[in-house]
């Protein structure tokens, strides 16, 4: 906004002067723009999955990661960054995909073992692999209750199948596993559609009432 001012200001002549004078391109600075860029992107992805998490919103948190992953331009250490993080937020208690994080763990492990990545999978992996053990232990358990397998399956990251079990034997989950199904995508809210109707509450206390997405398409 300053440019503009300063031009206004001078006199004619150095204008005149401006004017015909060629410009001669920054390379430098296009190429100093275009790295930042790139990094800005990285950290952008980031900061946007931190402040979903702060918002409890794990789920949108990692899908956002997960498009991150895909990006060719990333540095292998960037790309690590990236999967640990994956790992650390699919681990949590409301990650939801505890076989996933395993998953993205020993992808560090394979494939990035010179990254600080690496040496932080290698610490997170055995807590994932115990966090997996416990829920198969449930979901394959006679003993267990209907509404335990499903928890076990949701947080494995077997959505589909805790679905299935789900809808069979019509459990009701808790909040945080419906708010977690509707951020994720199963459930949506929706008029047109059809089945049973679940109230779910949002963190910011917004009750809605959600069917899941795909009945009476």
């Amino acid at each position: 906004m300053l440019r503009p001012l300063l031009f206004a200001a001078a006199s004619a002549v150095i204008l005149a002067a401006c004017a015909s004078a060629p410009e001669t391109p920054d390379t430098s600075s296009a190429a100093s723009s275009s790295a930042a860029a790139e990094v800005s992107s990285f950290d952008l992805a980031f900061q946007t999955a931190n402040e979903l998490v702060q918002a409890g919103n794990t789920p949108t948190a990692i899908q956002r990661l997960m498009q991150l992953v895909g990006d060719t331009s990333l540095t292998d250490a960037q790309r690590a960054d990236t999967l640990y993080k994956l790992g650390t937020l699919s681990a949590s208690p409301t990650g939801y995909d505890a076989e996933g994080a395993v998953e993205y763990f020993e992808e560090v492990l394979a494939d990035y073992k010179l990254t600080a990545a690496a040496k932080q999978s290698a610490a997170a992996l055995p807590g994932a692999k115990q966090l997996v053990a416990e829920y198969l232990a449930i979901a394959e358990s006679s003993s267990a209750m209907r509404s335990e397998q499903f928890k076990a399956l949701f947080n494995l990251g077997r959505h589909q199948d805790a679905i299935d079990l789900m809808v069979a034997n019509d459990i009701t989950p808790g909040n945080e596993e419906l708010l977690a199904m509707y951020q994720i995508g199963y459930l949506c809210e929706d008029p047109n559609l059809t089945g049973r109707a679940y109230p779910v509450t949002d963190r910011d206390g917004t009750v809605r009432s959600v069917r899941f997405c795909d009945f009476g398409k």
